[in-house]
């Protein structure tokens, strides 16, 4: 039978004091304290139970002047809902061997140290106020800690040391003056739901050669980091060195270990890592960090394994040192700074992870550094997706970059290896300046606002197999002296040139396709060369290839088809063209000698050929067959013209001034052949008005006009716009601006929105240069072009009053009246016939009706809204005929009142 003893402060049959009880009671004896407070040393040798009969927090032992309150040196043993007080911040318990059990107890005053070979059981327990440390763990022993608080320590709550080995669960530790937990020497330590919060330093730190395990704990509000590991801690169980850089492997815990863990809410850093130190972070989640989220110094080492780190006011990973870091899934998001930062000789590997959202650069690499990602996805950055600086090196496998607003990958004296990378939305694909050999390989560049690849000044690049679309600005741009190679490319549907290539570059490009570029498809600019080899271009608003002066280039198994015109030279250009072939070309320049029609499969043998002078500067010295395309059959009759002119619906006073207009100048004609002089006389016209009221169908009639006049020897009509005549950057508007304006010599050159070459508020524009070159054109070619500026009334009153010589050149403007109701309805009826429909009266006069209660704002297109009614009216009425069982020939091509769309609303 258990021996029971009682303690009481005063009584019959009890003991006065606890050290009276514990002296006295034999192994296995249960000791039963009465409410008080005894102020004692109490030292447990033996195996015997010390408790509060009353139960917890009701008996006190205070420290006395020999020892902590509670000494333990038993094998085993409990002590149960005791108050444990020490004096001067000396330990209040002290257990040095044996398996103690410490149980609903509260220690104050002074800490609780465990050192020795001890393996106590401490749970359910209360520790604050305590002095420097709340709960010290040493030696070689091996305590389990269950359901504790640690609260309000002047320096460290939980201190692991030496050997120590300790399994914490469920232990809260708070408001400490320094670190939260610190584990340190050669100690383990295994904690498990574990809440770390409210820490003056690191709220985990672990140093030497410690290497702690943390599971599912709760880390965070800070004054300082999260967990700070340094030293060698972790190092004992890092990989082999070979193995650093490489993929991580899917896997477990190394080093340092947390898993499953949430660090939040820290001033510093969320996890530090510096010295020899080695971590593993796996599944964690890492946010709200007022520094960065992650950070390796040093030679430290750190794995994470789906760990997501956001909302950082620094960056979400950094790296500098000699530091390895792999990553393998996981996210960097909302960083206040770069997404990933990698300096000094660092190295890190990313796979299957993102970096999103970050307030500088997604992914930086400088100095020396090697950062590699695979499969990786790095979104939204007001700066560049990836960028390479100094020496460093970026080797990209797999990877997305969206919605950067600079650069998707910007290598600024580093270097890069990009294969299979996807690069969309952003301001410039890629951009190289370094003197390495960056690669890109089997990427896609797409929907960026500004050039796909912009090739730096004395960069050699190799582009191999990738593919270049929708840009808003070129395709791929060579600065001066770049020497790269481009292999198996395609550019497509660029709103600039396809493929720049600047003054001294000498780019080797073969096997690309170049289509549905805005300008040219390949521009050569002065003093450039470079060799283009079996390339295809087509669909080129300009030009398919410009070729400046001084410029050498060579073409050689190139293919030019679809567009309207093949080459285009400046004077003194010197280009080299062979085995070359023209298909579907309007206007063709090329010399025949450097033609071919054979197949391209193998390139032809053919000599080379310079291009002669001759055939510089404009159009073939003589008419050929290959520009048959754009030339009439016949000469037209002035009246066949006038008599198209006078069918157009409505325009009753730009019907009446082109009369005028004709009749003036028939009688400069006959003044002339009188040898009399001239009456002064407007060519160049401005027409004024809405969209949709006939401007460029009135502007290709003028055109015919004055070439039956003879007052122009061909009398085409070339269409223009801001886009076409205004360059992307310095030196290229003048270029353009002439090259638009040659195409139209001999006919008009119309210029649509012309008010758009002087945007409204910006003064330093390109579009000055635009109206300076078309004025001083204008000049040397008064005789052989006509120029038409058209645009909304208010708008073309600003453009010509831009420039003193537009408004002494521009003296006449035509005004495009808005529509009437009945002349709207005409249109809709002129239609109708031209595609086989009838419109009975009933029809008709709902027409007119519906015009005249159309809402006509900025949105009403006149003539252009008209046909869109039309348009409208067919569509209603397949969805009525169809059901019919066997419609009539009546039903085919009768349209009803029904047939017009409702009227919007509001």
């Amino acid at each position: 039978m258990t021996a029971g003893l009682r303690v009481a402060p005063r009584g019959w049959g009890t003991f006065k004091t606890i050290v009276a009880a514990v002296r006295e009671a034999p192994d296995g004896a249960v000791i039963s304290v009465q409410p008080g407070t005894y102020t004692e040393s109490v030292v447990l040798s033996r195996d015997i139970t010390l408790t509060a009969e009353k139960g917890r927090g009701t008996v006190r032992i205070v420290a006395g002047a020999h020892g902590p309150a509670l000494t333990v040196q038993s094998p085993g043993g409990t002590v149960r809902g005791l108050v444990l007080e020490g004096r001067d911040k000396e330990p209040a318990v002290l257990i040095t061997a044996g398996a103690v059990e410490i149980d609903g107890c509260e220690i104050t005053g002074g800490g609780a140290h465990v050192t020795g070979t001890a393996t106590p059981v401490i749970k359910d327990c209360e520790l604050h106020h305590t002095g420097d440390v709340g709960l010290y763990l040493g030696g070689d022993s091996r305590a389990v800690v269950e359901n504790t608080g640690i609260n309000d320590i002047d320096a460290v709550g939980i201190l692991v040391d030496h050997g120590a080995a300790p399994t914490l669960t469920r232990v809260s530790v708070t408001r400490t003056g320094g670190h939260g937990i610190r584990v340190t020497g050669s100690a383990r330590a295994a904690l498990d739901l574990c809440a770390v919060t409210h820490s003056g330093a690191a709220a985990v730190a672990v140093d030497d050669s410690a290497r702690p395990v943390l599971r599912s704990c709760r880390i965070g509000d800070s004054e300082a980091g999260g967990v700070v590991i340094t030293g060698g801690a972790g190092a004992d169980a890092a990989p082999d060195d070979d193995s650093a850089g490489e993929a991580p492997s899917a896997g477990g815990e190394f080093g340092v270990a947390l898993r499953g863990c949430e660090i939040a809410r820290t001033r510093r850093d969320g996890v530090h890592v510096t010295g020899r130190g080695v971590a593993s972070l796996i599944d964690c989640r890492i946010s709200d960090i007022s520094a960065a989220g992650v950070v390796v110094t040093g030679a430290g080492r750190l794995r994470l394994h789906d760990t997501t780190t956001t909302d950082t006011t620094g960056s979400g990973l950094a790296a500098g040192g000699e530091a390895q870091v792999e990553v393998r899934g996981g996210a960097f998001t909302r960083s206040g700074a770069n997404g990933v930062y990698a300096a000094d000789t660092s190295r890190l590997t990313l796979v299957d992870c993102a970096v999103t959202v970050s307030a500088y650069t997604g992914v930086h690499a400088g100095d020396g550094s090697r950062v590699t990602l695979s499969d990786c996805r790095v979104q939204g950055t007001p700066e560049h997706g990836l960028r390479s600086v100094e020496q460093a090196l970026l080797t990209l496998t797999d990877t997305k970059i969206d919605d950067s607003e600079l650069c998707g990958i910007e290598v600024d004296g580093g270097d890069l290896s990009a294969r299979g990378c996807r690069i969309t939305k952003a301001a410039t694909g890629i951009g190289l300046r370094t003197e390495h050999r960056p690669l890109v390989d089997d990427c896609s560049i797409s929907s960026c606002s500004g050039v796909g690849i912009d090739i730096g000044a004395d960069t050699c690049a190799l582009v191999v197999d990738t593919r270049v679309t929708g840009t808003g600005a070129a395709g791929v741009f060579l600065r001066e002296g770049a020497g790269a190679w481009l292999t198996d490319c395609s550019i497509t549907d660029t709103k600039g040139t396809g493929l720049v290539v600047q003054a001294k570059a000498a780019p080797r490009v073969r096997g690309t396709t170049v289509t549905g570029t805005a300008k040219n498809g390949l521009y050569v600019a002065d003093n450039a060369a470079g060799r283009f080899e079996n390339c295809d271009i087509s669909s080129t608003g300009f030009p398919a290839v410009y070729v400046g002066s001084a410029a050498t280039p060579v073409l050689r198994g190139c293919r030019i088809h679809d567009t309207d015109e093949d080459l285009k030279l400046a004077d003194g250009a010197e280009p080299t063209i062979e085995h070359c072939r023209v298909d579907d070309v309007k206007i063709s320049t090329m010399p025949d000698e450097g033609l071919t029609t054979e197949p391209f499969d193998e390139p032809g043998t053919g000599g080379s050929l310079a291009v002669a002078p001759s055939a510089r500067g404009g159009a073939p010295a003589t008419p050929d067959t290959k520009s048959t395309g754009t030339r009439k059959a016949r000469a037209e009759s002035l009246s066949e013209v006038l008599a198209e002119l006078d069918d157009l619906i409505g325009l009753e006073s730009v019907k009446q001034d082109v009369s005028t207009m004709v009749k003036v100048m028939q009688l400069v004609r006959q003044r002339t052949e009188a040898g009399l002089a001239a009456p002064p006389l407007s060519r160049h016209l401005v027409f004024a008005g809405n969209p949709g009221t006939g401007k460029t169908t009135v502007a290709r009639l003028y055109s015919r006009v004055l070439a039956a006049l003879g007052l122009l020897s061909r009398g085409h009509l070339v269409e223009a716009d801001r886009g076409s005549l205004v360059g992307e950057y310095v030196g290229h508007t003048a270029p353009k601006t002439t090259a638009v304006f040659k195409r139209a010599l001999g006919g008009v050159l119309f210029i649509d929105e012309a008010y758009a070459l002087t945007p409204a508020g910006q003064g330093n524009d390109y579009g000055r240069e635009a109206i300076a070159t078309l004025v001083k054109l204008m000049e040397d070619h008064r005789d052989d072009i006509v120029v038409i500026v058209a645009g909304y009334p208010d708008d073309m009153e600003r453009f010509v009053d831009i420039n003193p010589g537009l408004a002494s050149r521009f003296t006449r403007t035509l005004m495009f009246d808005d529509y009437g109701s009945e002349e709207l309805g005409r249109i809709v009826q002129f239609h109708a016939a031209k595609h086989e429909y009838e419109l009975p009266q009933d029809t008709r006069e709902a027409l007119h009706s519906y015009f005249g209660a159309l809402v006509r704002d900025d949105r009403f297109g006149n003539g252009r809204t008209a046909r869109q009614i039309f348009q409208r009216m067919t569509e209603r009425h397949a969805q009525r005929v169809v059901e019919l069982v066997e419609p009539t020939t009546d039903d085919l091509v009768t349209l009803l009142p029904d047939d017009l769309p409702p009227l919007a609303t509001g």
